[in-house]
């Protein structure tokens, strides 16, 4: 088995014609790897993701194989297949937070999509919005608008993409709010198969690749409580670090309140109760 990549948070590996995608425990916050692990997180993303897939394996095929990898990967790798990766991170926001939120207040627009004035930190959007950037290899991703996207992949490809990540966007958000959870953004990527098809890649709708707040305790104009990495960006943030490398160490404290906020946010969408003995 040849390792062919490890990022920020995965390592991916060549077990013949197939990929095994390896989720670790690893927390990347402003493209930065912290020093400490959030333990069983890459179980609870990857279980998360395989969840999800199933749901949404109506609307696009993804790239899951099976669960069958090396026992020491048990719960947190997939087989996948090998694709031609999208060379766009592709998002979807129904709410104005993050980076989306830093744009607007200098340009009332995101991705070159003009908004409402007077638009506040956790407000819904009219309506959801793709709000495409580039992939980079080194530094940070940036956004970019959808003329761009159509001069990278062309025109008919673009729309599909387009398309295809704000279905998923609905049908997530549709699904999380039946589970009393707003969905305010999400990241997805898409491959190519040999065969030309498009297929749904990497994660899904994880806490990692989404914003996940607590429907009742939604409130615009400040911060949401999260179920996501936010918690520890917005701890790393408090803390004065530059947000360059090293960063600083996470107290257990904030990496035992991490964990309890990923497995409530697994545990209320899938309704499965997360028995990892790691956690």
């Amino acid at each position: 088995m040849e390792l062919l990549h490890s990022g920020k948070v995965r390592d991916v590996y060549l077990d013949g014609n197939d990929l095994i995608l390896v989720a670790s425990d690893r927390v990347s916050v402003y493209d930065v790897v912290l020093p400490t692990p959030i333990p069983g997180k890459g179980a609870v993303l990857t279980q998360l993701s395989l969840w999800w897939f199933d749901q949404l394996k109506d609307v696009v095929p993804n790239h899951v194989i099976s669960t069958d990898v090396p026992a020491e990967w048990a719960g947190r790798a997939i087989r996948c297949q090998r694709l031609r990766m999208a060379p766009v991170e592709c998002v979807a926001r129904g709410y104005l937070t993050g980076g989306g939120l830093s744009e607007y207040r200098q340009t009332q627009s995101v991705s070159g999509i003009a908004l409402p004035p007077g638009l506040v930190d956790g407000d819904k959007l009219p309506e959801p919005i793709f709000t495409p950037s580039t992939k980079a290899t080194e530094g940070h991703d940036e956004p970019i608008s959808f003329t761009q996207v159509e001069e990278i992949v062309g025109a008919d490809q673009a729309k599909t993409l387009k398309d295809l990540t704000l279905e998923i966007y609905r049908r997530g958000a549709d699904l999380a709010a039946e589970r009393g959870i707003i969905v305010a953004d999400t990241k997805v990527e898409f491959g190519w198969a040999p065969d030309g098809t498009l297929v749904l890649a990497d994660e899904v709708l994880t806490s990692d690749s989404s914003r996940f707040w607590p429907a009742d305790e939604w409130e615009p104009g400040r911060s949401q409580r999260s179920y996501d990495k936010q918690f520890v960006r917005d701890w790393a943030t408090s803390t004065g670090w530059d947000k360059q490398a090293p960063a600083p160490e996470i107290p257990d404290e904030i990496v035992k309140a991490t964990q309890a906020r990923y497995i409530e946010g697994y545990e209320r969408l899938t309704g499965n109760t997360w028995l990892n003995g790691q956690l």
